[in-house]
């Protein structure tokens, strides 16, 4: 009991201290995209701080599973526990933090104050570097598409009345240079965390069946923390593989895949029970195939 009372703790300490800064770190995110995007309509800080949290917790489910499952294996408790105590708790964090947020979604945007972003001459730009376009409104956020003054190195600044004045100007991108890998692993993040707020609008039972079925099968994926003496290489290895259930999941959610999958199957059990079957099929070969490994190893030291 000992034990499991650690790995509770480990894991909600875990998981609470990932969602807390995964929060506030893609809040600040969403800020500075609201402001690179200069919306007509307002945004409020309650409906940013309500994106992030349903992104983080997705980020959350992962990382918390990982470090957890990778915790038990060095500790060897005993599996069949270990994954059920973690599905537990990542079941009750994903449901409460969901309803949470859905209640905190009611509020009326009344009793929310709107996001501060700048007030006049708000200056816009790539980058810090002095070399780069610069785009300086002169009304700020209020009115973005309003009178400006844009600045291009080594010309002279010129003045726009508004945005729907043509000038032979150079395009002002306000991009990004986040690797293709991180913005590919913040994507699919982001379709896993819609995917579970439209499970749990349809109702608790499919929310329970979608997201007990995920975090069984990466529960299930403990066998992997074992393939090295290193627990880093092995943390290394089932970050890697979790980024891959990740993606396949994000794919097999496409409209074109549930429709593919609706023909395959015709008709013979509901679309939305298909990808939860299949998560607990893998799970259920992964489970046995590691205590076949387990009895296997036993046998042959036994009989050394």
């Amino acid at each position: 009991m000992r034990n499991f009372a650690k790995l509770i703790l480990f894991f909600s300490l875990t998981f609470v201290i990932i969602f807390v800064s995964v929060t506030a770190v893609r809040f600040l995110s969403l800020r500075i995209d609201w402001a690179k995007s200069l919306p007509v309509k307002p945004e409020t800080t309650l409906t940013l701080l309500i994106t992030a949290a349903h992104w983080a917790m997705s980020l959350s489910l992962f990382s918390s599973i990982v470090i957890a499952v990778n915790y038990a294996a060095r500790r060897e408790y005993f599996s069949v526990m270990t994954i059920g105590c973690i599905m537990v708790l990542s079941v009750l964090y994903c449901f409460g933090i969901s309803f949470a947020l859905e209640q905190w979604k009611s509020v009326p945007p009344s009793q929310s104050n709107g996001v501060p972003l700048g007030g006049r001459g708000l200056i816009l730009t790539n980058t810090l570097s002095k070399n780069e376009t610069a785009v300086v409104l002169l009304n700020g956020t209020a009115d973005p598409l309003g009178p400006r003054v844009v600045a291009i190195p080594g010309q002279r600044l010129v003045y726009q009345q508004s945005a729907s004045v043509n000038y032979n100007l150079p395009p002002v991108l306000f991009g990004n240079d986040t690797p293709w890998f991180m913005e590919s692993l913040a994507i699919d993040i982001r379709l896993n965390a819609e995917m579970f707020r439209k499970k749990f609008l349809e109702g608790i039972f499919p929310f329970l069946i979608y997201a007990g079925s995920l975090i069984f099968m990466l529960c299930s994926l403990a066998y992997v923390l074992k393939f090295s003496v290193w627990p880093l290489a092995n943390l290394f290895l089932a970050a890697l593989v979790f980024c891959g259930v990740l993606s396949l999941n994000s794919f097999l959610n496409t409209p074109e895949m549930q429709e593919i999958t609706g023909s395959f199957l015709n008709n013979i059990i509901p679309v939305s029970f298909a990808l939860p079957l299949f998560f607990v099929g893998l799970g259920i070969l992964l489970n046995l195939y590691s205590l076949l490994s387990f009895a296997a190893k036993k046998r042959y030291n036994d009989e050394d």
